[in-house]
């Protein structure tokens, strides 16, 4: 990939806290309106000018965003950096009682069809897109970064990123009870390193394949009617940039909430559903600790899965491979291994056909004690509790160039959007 250093514009260096917010396309009307309660300066009231951010929304809206960018730029809520940087950001975090520390490097990337460069493990659907592309169009900033994931191999990246983190930082923060941390890196030795090592190297969309799509095929329509060439700002799009090796980079499982099954429904009728392919293992419900699904789930095999109905609890595993193989013959064989995929294709799709009511419903959550409490609530019919997507899955996968099912990975914790803000004109 071939990254670029750019001027960012920041909040006023600092605590930062109260202008930061959760990527757009998790909040709804009411974070936002906390999100503002915190600060009318709330990058939030730029960045989700439409609520829900499914489809494109009214033309005023986005040009509203780009006139409140453009007071905050000219009263001085926010400043822009006199050089070109690269931003180290750090995310610091607990999870299942286990304290993490992720380390991104913030630059631009070249903005290129997916395959060498940039590889994708998603779908993208059109309605959220066009809504990016109208911000994108009236603001001429990109607002949050796209999330991805590299290799170092002779750790290279990470030497020169740690030693800038060494130094005071220019901005903190807290937000959902992750710290946060930025530091500039504007030295020209530096950048020349960090592009040499990474000249070679792929990245791998973690999180953000929408608003990657947008701003690539944004810049191939300016190109191709010559308002913009190839060295534009524009072509280079906001990356945080993740070590595959992190210690940090935590893809938790996203458990699979099932409601609008009828009546007649039993586990001893989807078991019978699911013929011999599976084997079901009953599990003490008073011992079913899923706050770390992972740390539960492991013992019963790799793609092992929890089944919860409110009452009784059973590890559920497919045995037999080549059923997966009959219904999903072009797909490779990593892609068939996941539990994600099995649940969908064999357990969902099939297993659970002959008991799909009109009002049949399949709902997320990445917390384990969220999707039990839903079954013991009637909230919900059936939940399905799964391991983590492991990261050499999604590279396999990808690099396949096979996409993963839908909700196959929760990369935690989300980035902020407004550390740093991207011109691209």
């Amino acid at each position: 990939m071939e990254i670029r250093p750019f001027r960012g514009w920041r909040y006023t260096p600092g605590d930062i806290s109260p202008f930061i917010a959760p990527p757009y396309d998790i909040l709804d009307a009411a974070d936002k309106a906390a999100l503002l309660a915190r600060s009318g300066n709330n990058i939030v009231a730029a960045d989700l000018p439409h609520v829900p951010p499914k489809e494109l929304g009214p033309a005023e809206k986005y040009e509203a965003a780009a006139a409140l960018l453009a007071r905050w730029k000219s009263t001085g809520v926010m400043r822009q950096d006199a050089r070109p940087a690269v931003y180290v950001y750090e995310q610091s975090y607990t999870w299942a009682g286990k304290t993490y520390c992720r380390r991104a490097m913030l630059a631009g990337v070249r903005a290129t069809d997916f395959g060498k460069d940039v590889i994708p493990h998603e779908h993208t659907f059109a309605g959220p897109k066009a809504d990016r592309l109208k911000l994108t169009e009236c603001t001429g900033m990109q607002l949050s970064p796209i999330f991805g994931f590299y290799n170092d191999p002779r750790g290279q990246v990470g030497e020169v990123l740690a030693r800038a983190a060494g130094g005071a930082p220019a901005a903190t923060a807290t937000l959902a009870g992750v710290q946060e941390k930025l530091w500039v890196l504007d030295d020209p030795a530096a950048l020349a390193t960090l592009t040499a090592a990474l000249k070679n190297e792929p990245v791998f969309i973690a999180d953000g394949h929408h608003r990657y799509t947008t701003a690539m095929n944004y810049a191939k329509a300016l190109r191709q009617a010559g308002a913009i060439d190839e060295d534009h700002e524009t072509n280079f799009v906001m990356f945080a940039l993740v070590a595959r090796t992190d210690p940090g980079l935590l893809i938790l499982p996203t458990h699979r909430l099932v409601a609008g099954l009828t009546r007649e429904f039993t586990f001893a009728g989807l078991r019978a559903a699911l013929g011999n392919s599976f084997e079901a293992q009953p599990i003490d419900a008073g011992k079913a600790d899923l706050s770390d699904a992972d740390a539960f789930l492991k013992p019963f095999g790799p793609a092992a899965m929890a089944v919860l109905d409110g009452k009784d609890v059973w590890a559920l595993r497919l045995t037999d491979p080549a059923a997966m193989k009959a219904v999903a013959p072009n797909e490779c064989d990593a892609w068939r291994a996941l539990d994600v995929s099995i649940l969908q294709e064999l357990v969902i799709d099939r297993g659970l056909s002959a008991w799909k009511g009109a009002d049949f419903t399949v709902t997320y959550t990445p917390d384990g004690r969220k999707a039990a409490a839903a079954v013991r609530s009637g909230e919900a019919r059936l939940a399905f509790c799964l391991q983590g997507t492991p990261l050499s899955a999604v590279e396999t996968i990808a690099r396949a160039g096979a996409t993963m099912p839908h909700k196959s990975t929760y990369f935690y914790p989300k980035l902020a959007t407004g550390i740093v803000l991207k011109p691209i004109r």
